[in-house]
This record gives C-alpha cells, structure tokens and sequence, in this order.
C-alpha cells in the first residue's frame, strides 16, 4: 500500500475557530491544501487514489478500535470479578483501557474526517471537469458515474459516522466506572460496578455490529474504486 504524505485535517482546525476568525483566514488554508492536492498530483498521486487510501486507513482504524473496545470490556469483565487483590492495581487497568480506547475513537474520528476532506475535493474537481468535454456521449458517461461513485461514498459514510456514533456512550460506560473506582477504591465500589457490566457489554456489542457494517461498506467501496481504474 502506497504511503501518502500527512494532509492537514482542515475540518477539526475549522471547528475550533470563531467564525470571524474563519472568514479571515480560510483562503490561506484553503490554498495550502490546494496546493498539497497539486503536488500529489506531480507525484502521481490523484485525488480518487487519496480517498482510496484514506478509506482503508479509515477501516484499518475501525477495525482496531473494534478490537481494543472488545479487549477493553474483557479486562472489566475479569477485573471486576476476581475477589481480592489491589484496588489501586484494578484501578490503573482500568483506566489504561479507557484510555486505549478513547483514543482510538479518536482515530477514527480523525480518518473520517480525512475521508471526508479528499472526498469533497474529488467531487469537487469531477464535477467542474464534466464542463471541459467535449463529447456529450463521455460527458454523461463521466457524469453517471460520478453519479454512481457519490451514491456508493453517501453510503460508505453514512455506515462510518454511524459506527462512530456507537463509541461515546461505551467511553461514557468505561468513564464512570473508572471514576466510580478512582473515588471509592474499596471492595463495595467494586461490587457494585459489576451490574453495570451488562448495560456496557450491550453497548460494546451493538458498536461492533455498527463496525462490521461500517468495514464491509468500505471493503465493498475500495473495491468499486480499485476495479474502475482497472
């Protein structure tokens, strides 16, 4: 798999700004990811292979998030039920694992948002080079399946952001009882977090199918790319 260069993750940056702020300083940034694209594209790096590889990175990300998120209610679901031991010690696991997957929820939020930035680009530039044919037959040849391509992407990112949305309320789970732990660290603290178990296992379940939907659109996505360049 090719390794592209680090693109700036304009949609975060944006969200953080005060709006005045943005209506002063986006042309700058908008130029230099123009000018990323532009050099890509001297590299022979075009926008369509972009958003193929963002894609995977994406699914790649959601994929081990899955996993951490299944590891991580393992170690609860031991932790929380061996008798004895070190608070302090079941507490510093726990907390680990939290962490572990917080960020990687922060992973795939982030290669969402990459997907999503090459995917405008791309739409973008397709879209205004309809105009430059010539032939009205390859003029709506290229125009059904720019057609066909933003159906399939609305689907693929529909599944993603889905999925996404799944990770918050299991961080939330994983959070309270980390909190609950790091304030009563005693044996009754401990007791009475088991019956929350069931309530985040049902939550990390209805995440991983999220998941696995989101990973087959993106597999099915890539190879619908992968066989038009064919």
């Amino acid at each position: 798999m090719d390794t592209f260069p680090p693109r700036p993750q304009f949609g975060h940056v944006f969200s953080r700004l005060l709006l005045g702020f943005l209506l002063v300083t986006s042309l700058p940034f908008l130029g230099c990811q123009s000018a990323y694209y532009a050099g890509m594209e001297k590299m022979g790096y075009h926008k369509r292979d972009l958003m193929v590889s963002d894609v995977e990175k994406a699914r790649d990300a959601q994929q081990e998030a899955k996993e951490q998120f299944k590891s991580a209610l393992d170690r609860f679901t031991t932790v929380l039920n061996v008798k004895g031991g070190e608070l302090q010690e079941k507490y510093d696991t726990l907390n680990g694992e939290y962490e572990r997957s917080e960020a990687k929820a922060k992973a795939v939020r982030d290669r969402i948002a990459s997907v999503e930035d090459v995917s405008k680009a791309l739409f973008t530039e397709w879209e205004a080079e309809l105009k430059e044919y010539s032939s009205a037959s390859l003029r709506k040849s290229s125009q059904s399946k720019l057609t066909q391509t933003r159906t399939q992407y609305a689907r693929l990112i529909k599944a993603m952001k889905r999925a996404e949305s799944k990770m918050p309320p299991v961080l939330a789970k994983f959070k309270d009882q980390v909190l609950f732990l790091k304030h009563n660290l005693n044996a009754q603290a401990i007791a009475s977090l088991k019956g929350e178990l069931g309530a985040v296992e049902s939550n990390i379940n209805i995440l991983i199918k999220e998941m696995e939907t989101s990973i087959q659109q993106a597999n099915a996505f890539i190879s619908s790319m992968n066989k038009g360049s064919a």
